[in-house]
């Protein structure tokens, strides 16, 4: 079975990788560099078990438009916020036995290094694939 893991940030997360505003303090270089090892050992560690299908990480939020419609009629605004602001930063999609192992492998990404004022806001979705219309219920 294929499972979706989304991981979520905010954009004080990314402008803090990008090297911090005003009211967001930039990451250490260690920081940064701890938090990119962690990530190519973890999807080494995966396309190695052949558990890793795909995975990628998301551009800043503010690079984002989220289309929707009015009155039938498709509208563009600029971000993917809704009552949130947390957004998908990135994903893996993995195919592994059962959904126990899914919620395993995502659970890996809390050691992931981070600041303090990141990693207290991490977290991520685990989320079956569907493979067709009958799996949806349809």
């Amino acid at each position: 079975m294929k499972y979706m893991i989304l991981s979520y940030a905010s954009q004080r997360d990314y402008d803090g990788m990008s090297g911090g505003t005003a009211e967001t303090p930039g990451w250490a270089p260690e920081d940064f560099a701890a938090m990119f090892g962690f990530m190519e050992s973890f999807n080494k560690e995966l396309a190695e078990s052949g558990e890793l299908v795909e995975t990628r990480g998301l551009a800043a939020p503010v690079h984002t438009r989220r289309v929707g419609n009015k009155d039938g009629q498709a509208f563009v605004t600029d971000g993917p916020f809704a009552e949130t602001q947390e957004v998908l930063a990135g994903y893996w999609i993995v195919e592994c036995e059962s959904f126990d192992r899914a919620t395993e492998i995502a659970g890996r990404l809390q050691q992931c290094p981070a600041p303090a004022q990141a990693a207290a806001n991490a977290y991520a979705d685990i989320r079956p694939i569907a493979d067709g219309a009958q799996e949806l219920g349809f």
